[in-house]
C-alpha cells in the first residue's frame, strides 16, 4: 500500500532521464520495487525522495487514486 497524499509523480519508466532517476536512487537506497517480478509500468516518486516501481500503468494509478479521493470526499 501506498500513501496517495504522498505521491509526487507517476510516469512511465522508458525515458533516460527517468532511468538516470531510478539508477541515483538505487545508488541512495531509497528505490522500492513494488512490480512483483513483473515488467514495470509505471514509476512513483514521493514526497520522502523514495521511488516506487510499480507493475500498474499510470493511467491504472490514476483511476485508483482518483477513485479512492472521491470515496473520501462522498464519506466525508
Amino acid at each position: 500500500m501506498v500513501s496517495a497524499e504522498r505521491i509526487i509523480a507517476a510516469v512511465s519508466p522508458e525515458s533516460a532521464p527517468i532511468k538516470r532517476v531510478i539508477q541515483d536512487v538505487r545508488d541512495r537506497g531509497q528505490l522500492i520495487d513494488a512490480s512483483f517480478g513483473r515488467s514495470t509500468k509505471a514509476v512513483l516518486v514521493m514526497d520522502s525522495g523514495h521511488v516506487i516501481l510499480s507493475s500498474l500503468t499510470p493511467e491504472t494509478l490514476a483511476a485508483r487514486i482518483s477513485n479512492i479521493s472521491e470515496e473520501g470526499i462522498e464519506n466525508g
